[in-house]
This record gives structure tokens, C-alpha cells and sequence, in this order.
């Protein structure tokens, strides 16, 4: 079976001949481990065509993960200490609304991948390999150019310049999908961490009225011109999964072993899981051993007879060689 047809399957329950394998490899796990990384990777075959691409430069960093203090396209001023893994945004283009008309938005080119990135856009114009562009965030956006806690405390006192944000972002949004929808890709990803450790940052009520308009609109663009959804959100989300579902994606990749395997159970069968392995307590420090029974109990809990899982875990450099290729053995020795 071919890896396109092997991840369609996957994603619509067609009842693959096993889960499609997907790479979430941070650059600074890269740069630590180098060959040695590589010889796992060269070991696994990937659906999603990451060997077609180059290795990312060190220099063609994105400003979120080279190592310093950096300004990215939006004007958003960032600090990274470890290079390779995203830093936090220290000053923010709009912190002040009576200068938001002074705000100029970016242009963004889409279109094929050029490098091997974690977050990025993998696969290319090989027909045996499914396709994913974009890496599209909203929530995460609009605090990357207002700040985090102005941003939560415009929403609870609604103010109207919140509102004009908003729009204006998802009129940027919808423009640049536009021109992802001009590629053959198969699939759009997009990307917003919703959870804390026990729960999500707003009220469920806000995110509803506030956010998921927004999440339909984009959505329905893509599902509208025959794509996949894929959506990404760390944390506990369990209070919106049921609105995902709603919201008609197709791929979720979020953090069960934070929501808890028995609640995502539950949504088993209804929506296909890329799965995220538990990265605050077993990747980094448990055995080879443990690694693969735990890649086996999420598979088991969040599949189903007939699809349903993506086999994916993020690398980073704080993860064991011999975990990462353990967890690459679970990957391969797994059967429906």
C-alpha cells in the first residue's frame, strides 16, 4: 500500500494495512543528535515524504527558533535560549491599540516545502506521499501580536478593538489558505494550544461565541476545495473536543496522555488522532520498555478496528536516543 493511500485510509477509517507513520521532530533534537538521529529515521519509513527534504540550515531558522533575540514578518520581538525549539515572545506589534492603524500586515508565499521542519509543511510533489501545507494559528497569533495577558483581558471585558483584530486576522487568514488551496496538497494544518495542565486558557462560553466562528469559517474554505483538516492543540481541551468534532476535522493532535486516554476514548471512531506521546513524563525518563507499552496503549485506545491513528511523537532534545528509537520499533511492530 502506497503512503497516500495508506493515510487516507488511516484518517477515513478505509482500514489500512497499518498506521501511517508521521515524524514531529524539533530542530533542536536535530542539531544534538545529528547522524545519529538520522540512522533511526533512515530506518522508518515515513508517509508523509520527510527524506524528500532537505535537512533545515541552522541559518534559515525561523526567528522563533534561532537562538537570541529575533523580530519575525508580524513585527513580534522573540527570545530563544535553547536554538531549534520555539522561544517566547517578549515585545508585541500591537500592545497599544490607539496605534493599531499604524499596524501594516505581512505577506506570506505558500506553495511546496523546502526544508524538513517539525512545524513546517512536509512532503512534496511525489504522488506515493499525502501532503500537508500550511501550519496556521489564530489564537496563538493574535497573542503573539497583542501579548498574552492584554490579549485574555480583552476578551473578558470585550472590547471592541478585540473584535477588529479578529476579523482582520481572519481576513489575512483566509487570504493566505487562498493560496495554499493554489498547491496539490491533500491536507492544511492548523495549529492553536488551547489547555493548560487541567484546563482551557478562556471560558468554554468565550471560545465558542469568540473563536470557533472563526475556526468554521477557515475550516469549511478547506473542506470546501476537497483537503483534510488537521488541528493541533496542547493541553487539556477536553471541554472543546466535541466542538472539533462539530467543526469537521479530520486529524486531531493533541496531548491525551494531558487529557486523560480514557476520555479521549471516547471520541475513538470519530475523529482520527495523530497521536502525541506522553512527553512530560515517559519520553524523556522512562525506559526503551515502557516507551513502547505506552506507544501500544494509546494506539490501542485511541484506534479504531479500522484506522483511526496517525503513529506520531514529538522529538526533542531532551528525549533518549534509545527512546526515540524505541518508540520508532512500537511504530513498525504495531498491528491492527
Amino acid at each position: 500500500m502506497k503512503s497516500r493511500e495508506r493515510v487516507q485510509k488511516a484518517i477515513h477509517l478505509g482500514k489500512p494495512d497499518r498506521p501511517p507513520i508521521s515524524h514531529a521532530i524539533l530542530p533542536s533534537a536535530q542539531f544534538k543528535y545529528g547522524t545519529a538521529l538520522q540512522e533511526i529515521l533512515d530506518s522508518v519509513h515515513e508517509d508523509f515524504g520527510w527524506h524528500l527534504l532537505p535537512d533545515l540550515p541552522r541559518e534559515k531558522l525561523p526567528p522563533m527558533y534561532k537562538k537570541g533575540i529575533n523580530r519575525d514578518e508580524f513585527g513580534t520581538i522573540w527570545k530563544v535560549t535553547v536554538e531549534g525549539r520555539c522561544g517566547i515572545p517578549i515585545e508585541y506589534p500591537i500592545s497599544d491599540w490607539s496605534r493599531y492603524d499604524e499596524f501594516v500586515w505581512p505577506e506570506f508565499d505558500a506553495g511546496p516545502p523546502k526544508w524538513r521542519f517539525y512545524s513546517g509543511h512536509m512532503a512534496g510533489k511525489n504522488d506515493d506521499y499525502y501532503a500537508r501545507g500550511g501550519w496556521i494559528t489564530f489564537f496563538e497569533q493574535m497573542q503573539q501580536l497583542r501579548g498574552f495577558e492584554p490579549l485574555l483581558v480583552d476578551l473578558i471585558e470585550d472590547r471592541p478593538e478585540v473584535y477588529r483584530l479578529r476579523d482582520d486576522l481572519l481576513m489575512f487568514n483566509l487570504r493566505w489558505i487562498d493560496r495554499w488551496l493554489n498547491y496539490e496538497y491533500q491536507a492544511l494544518h492548523f495549529a492553536d494550544d488551547w489547555g493548560t495542565q487541567d484546563n482551557l486558557m478562556i471560558s468554554p462560553r468565550i471560545w465558542r461565541s469568540f473563536f470557533k466562528p472563526v475556526y468554521k469559517e477557515m475550516f469549511s474554505k478547506v473542506k470546501s476545495a476537497g483537503l483534510d483538516v488537521w488541528f493541533h492543540s496542547d493541553g487539556n481541551i477536553t471541554k472543546i473536543l466535541p466542538d472539533l468534532i462539530d467543526l469537521d476535522v479530520d486529524v486531531l493532535n493533541c496531548q491525551s496522555s494531558v487529557i486523560g486516554l480514557e476520555i479521549a476514548h471516547e471520541y475513538a471512531g470519530h475523529i482520527c488522532f495523530r497521536t502525541d506521546l506522553d512527553r512530560q513524563k515517559i519520553m524523556p525518563y522512562a525506559s526503551p520498555i515502557r516507551v513502547k507499552e505506552h506507544v501500544f496503549e494509546v494506539f490501542e485506545v485511541l484506534g479504531a478496528s479500522d484506522g483511526g491513528i496517525v503513529a506520531g511523537g514529538e522529538i526533542s532534545e531532551d528525549v533518549p536516543l534509545e527512546n526515540i528509537r524505541a518508540m520508532y520499533e512500537a511504530f513498525m511492530e504495531y498491528k491492527y
